[in-house]
Order: C-alpha cells, then structure tokens, then sequence
C-alpha cells in the first residue's frame, strides 16, 4: 500500500471508531441503571406508601445515599443528602412522556435551551429517555413554569420545577448523580 492510501485507511478507521464510541454514549446516556444484586437497592418498581399526613415525607423505599427522588404518582421531587437526610422537596409538573420506574444518572445538563414545547428553559438536569425523548428535570426561564401536558401534541419529557426549585436541582444533581423514580 502507498503511503497515501495507508494515511486514508487510518482516517477511515479512526472516523469509524469515533462514530462508534459516539453513538454508544448516546445509548448508555439514556439507559437506566440496573442494580446487580449486592451491588445496590434494587430497582424500584412498586408504588412507594405514602405517609398521607405529612405528603411532603420521604417515601420509604425510594433508595439510599444521596440522590433525587421523583414520584410520578404524587408530582413531587425529594433532594436526599448524605444520611437519608432532604435537603428541599418541592412539586413538580411533567410533561407527557414520563421515565419508567427505576434508578437512573444524570447524563447530561444545559444551563438555557428551548424545550421541546418551545418555552425558554434554564438548568436542564436530564437522566432518560423514552423513544427517543429526553427526560428531564428544568424550569421556565419565565413564569409560570408549569406546561400543560394536553396543551401541546408535541411529545415532551420535561418535568417543571420553579426557578428557584430549579436552582436547587441545578446545584445538586451533577453528572452521575442518582435519581431514583418512583410510582
């Protein structure tokens, strides 16, 4: 082979396996996180019981060590500090596509973006995605910060915050940070 021809083959190769590498993070961006057994809480798959005096209380089984809890059922996040401890919970709105059950990461984050229904966002925390729509936590750049899910027949994956809740996720959930959802 020429020298030419050897550079070309190289080129190929390594755009080939940068493409491969790309779109694999793609795909484990937006998978979920199955616990091995020993490794972990197992997947939460049940509707948590709700302490229907106190609403705002932590569910029991909803994970441990630091993480965010989303309750798809009660509309409600959970900020959870070392020592099981919340540090702020706050309700939430979301849109019409939601995350399965489970324990998830924060794989991604954008300070300001548009969302899908067109409104300004800002401290955009995704960790799932369903068919190819982003799941994730955000707040309106402009009040209020509650869409209507029947409002729009475009698909959306964000959970509503206010801007103050959402400076709170921002500052908690980083890269890699658990979430936990729960019915």
């Amino acid at each position: 082979m020429a020298p030419s021809n050897a550079a070309f083959v190289t080129a190929l190769t390594t755009a080939a396996l940068a493409t491969v590498g790309f779109l694999a993070y793609q795909a484990s961006a937006t998978a979920p996180i199955r616990a091995h057994a020993g490794t972990g809480p197992a997947v939460v798959t049940s509707k948590a019981a709700r302490d229907h005096r106190n609403p705002t209380a932590l569910p029991p089984g909803s994970g441990t060590g630091a993480r965010v809890v989303y309750s798809l059922d009660g509309s409600r996040v959970w900020l959870v500090g070392p020592g099981n401890r919340v540090t702020r919970t706050f309700e939430v709105v979301s849109g019409n596509i939601h995350p399965a059950p489970g324990t998830y990461t924060v794989t991604s984050r954008s300070n300001a973006v548009t969302g899908t229904d067109g409104t300004p966002i800002e401290h955009v925390v995704r960790f799932a995605g369903v068919d190819g729509v982003a799941i994730g936590f955000s707040a309106a750049v402009k009040e209020p910060a509650a869409p209507s899910p029947d409002a729009t027949p475009v698909r959306t994956g964000g959970i509503r915050e206010s801007r103050a809740d959402g400076d709170a996720m921002w500052s908690f959930a980083t890269i890699g940070a658990k979430v936990v959802v729960i019915r």
